[in-house]
């Protein structure tokens, strides 16, 4: 696949997801209107900003791709990274809102949900695309190691079960109401969106930590005990030192420093540290390497 075909892959990914949340913002929000569910609206509101975090995505994976310049030496994959910060931040902005709507709903007593045949239409369709467009993301994010697919991919994976939580929310305000033993159900539907932002937070959680590893150049678990075991499996190098790598987006940069035999002569020296090049490539398929010879 040329690289051309797969920016163009990873766009149709992140546009097809912005298209799919312009529908199920404006979906969720009129039946949530006309339903007086809290528990839609604050799916409604959790849509709008998935909205935005597929909008940021978009943009993360189309710049993100530009090649290096005179001021960006490692190219601009950190765009990627800033989108996922965003994203998270965007998702607790979403769990204040749903928390302090419901808990003022609670504390107040006043519940006026009016459940129909629309309140699980739209929470079905609603996880369907979620479904189709989760699994999706994770498909490109996975083919492109992107980590801006990713995030987006993790976003939506859980709006399905918030969605299921909103259905068993309004079933049970739906049998509280036939049942006067069972009228504390009526309640059910606030709690629901409770447990909608409390999910929502596990996932800014989860994206948090993952966003700053990748800002603040974190290396992958183990990844330095694996270079520099590949590296050694490579005749003629007798040591290597000063491995570095850091992520900029789907691109991992790596740097170390091996030691040769220093009575070999330069070519010598540069074919080897070709064939480190390579071995380390078998092991981290499409990084960015750069390697330094240094007599033994």
């Amino acid at each position: 696949m040329s690289e051309i075909t797969g920016q163009k892959e990873k766009q149709w990914a992140a546009n097809s997801s912005a298209i799919a949340a312009v529908g199920l913002t404006a979906f969720k929000l009129v039946i949530g209107i006309l339903t007086g569910s809290l528990g839609i609206l604050a799916e409604a509101a959790h849509s709008g900003f998935d909205l935005m975090a597929a909008i940021m995505t978009a943009a993360a994976v189309r710049f993100s791709d530009k090649p290096a310049d005179e001021d960006h030496l490692y190219g601009h994959g950190k765009i990627e990274n800033l989108s996922a910060l965003l994203e998270t931040l965007l998702l607790l902005l979403t769990c204040v809102w749903i928390m302090i709507s419901a808990v003022g709903r609670l504390r107040s007593g006043k519940i006026d949900i009016e459940v129909s045949l629309w309140s699980f239409v739209v929470m079905l369709t609603s996880i369907g695309v979620d479904l189709s467009r989760s699994r999706m993301l994770y498909r490109a994010a996975k083919q492109f190691h992107s980590q801006a697919l990713e995030a987006d991919a993790l976003h939506f994976s859980t709006d399905i079960w918030s969605s299921v939580v909103v259905i068993l929310g309004l079933v049970s305000v739906k049998v509280g109401e036939g049942r006067s033993d069972l009228h504390w159900l009526v309640y059910a539907d606030a709690v629901a969106a409770i447990m909608v932002a409390a999910i929502v937070v596990i996932v800014s959680i989860r994206l948090g930590r993952r966003t700053l590893a990748g800002l603040l150049d974190e290396a992958p678990a183990g990844l330095r005990e694996q270079i520099s075991g590949a590296v050694s499996r490579v005749s003629g190098v007798r040591g290597c030192r000063h491995i570095r790598a850091r992520h900029s987006g789907p691109t991992l940069f790596i740097d170390l420093v091996i030691l040769v035999d220093g009575r070999q002569s330069l070519e010598n020296a540069h074919h080897l540290t070709e064939q480190v090049e390579r071995a380390i490539q078998d092991l981290l398929p499409e990084a960015d390497v750069t390697v330094h010879p240094e007599p033994f």
